[in-house]
């Protein structure tokens, strides 16, 4: 069984639109289950779910961010596999058809991605040569970006036994930490068909709606420095990409005169970097 988890806030129709594109799968050998996590949506949300046929479970819980609401559908699930659907985003009709082909011809891989479609403000746009998604072992290029779409994956639920799920502390910039945890551990599959379209532009998009998101890309590398098991690469790695963010995210702050942020993130980075090299020499 493959699982799909629809985390939703006050997107009705555009959640309609998402689920439909679920319903039309075709050819999949596996059974879909359908579950939708409405994060306390004050539209009518749960009424226009009601009226869609097919089986779709509705869970309902209190306003707590879309990684409360993806680890909710995770625990509730009871697939093998698990795919992410953002609802504003939508699947063409064989995307899980082509992603289980991938597993009958891959069966060491426990995760996999498509390519994707992007529209904002209803134009399609072209990605730019560094978006790109990777395949394989690529925890380096995770650490540049994040090039992994929660509507894009499908994953073993064995994956979240090891990694750990979406951090819940995290506002945003919680699929970069999580990617960053799966892939120093797993390599990544790629089906080279765009079979998701991305729709952008939406005033209440994430990246559009918090600041700092560089900020809690360092508390991801930080975190993941001090709890995964990193190998020495990856270690080296992830410090000098760690340096890096720091460096962009200081000066930043600097220049909008926000200068003890600054210094705050300068003491973090530094103490966490000087703990890794004193590990690698005692190693």
């Amino acid at each position: 069984m493959i699982s799909v988890i629809i985390p939703t806030f006050n997107r009705a129709k555009l959640l309609t639109e998402a689920v439909r594109s679920v319903l039309e799968q075709k050819d999949c050998p596996e059974e879909i289950e359908i579950i939708v996590v409405d994060d306390g949506s004050t539209d009518d949300t749960a009424e226009t779910l009601a009226a869609l046929p097919g089986n779709i479970r509705y869970l309902r819980r209190e306003h707590s961010g879309v990684s409360a609401a993806r680890n909710l559908g995770i625990a509730q699930s009871r697939g093998e596999w698990i795919a992410f659907l953002d609802s504003d985003d939508l699947w063409l009709p064989i995307k899980l058809c082509a992603q289980m082909e991938f597993f009958l011809d891959h069966p060491e891989s426990l995760l996999c991605q498509t390519e994707e479609i992007w529209i904002r403000n209803g134009r399609r746009i072209n990605a730019r040569k560094y978006h790109k998604k990777p395949a394989g072992y690529c925890f380096t290029a995770l650490l540049e970006r994040c090039l992994i779409s929660p509507s894009a994956v499908v994953i073993n639920r064995r994956v979240f036994d090891s990694a750990g799920l979406f951090d819940e502390s995290l506002p945003a910039c919680e699929d970069y930490d999580l990617w960053l945890r799966i892939g120093c551990r797993f390599q990544i599959g790629l089906v080279e068909k765009p079979l998701v379209v991305k729709r952008g532009g939406h005033p209440d998009q994430l990246s559009a709606t918090i600041a700092n998101l560089d900020l809690y890309r360092l508390e991801a590398i930080v975190k993941l420095l001090r709890t995964a098991p990193l190998d020495p690469a990856q270690m080296s790695a992830a410090g000098k990409m760690l340096e890096k963010k720091r460096r962009i995210y200081s000066d930043g702050c600097r220049k909008r005169g926000r200068v003890l942020e600054a210094q705050r993130v300068d003491a973090l980075v530094h103490e966490e970097l000087q703990r890794v090299r004193l590990q690698a020499q005692s190693t």
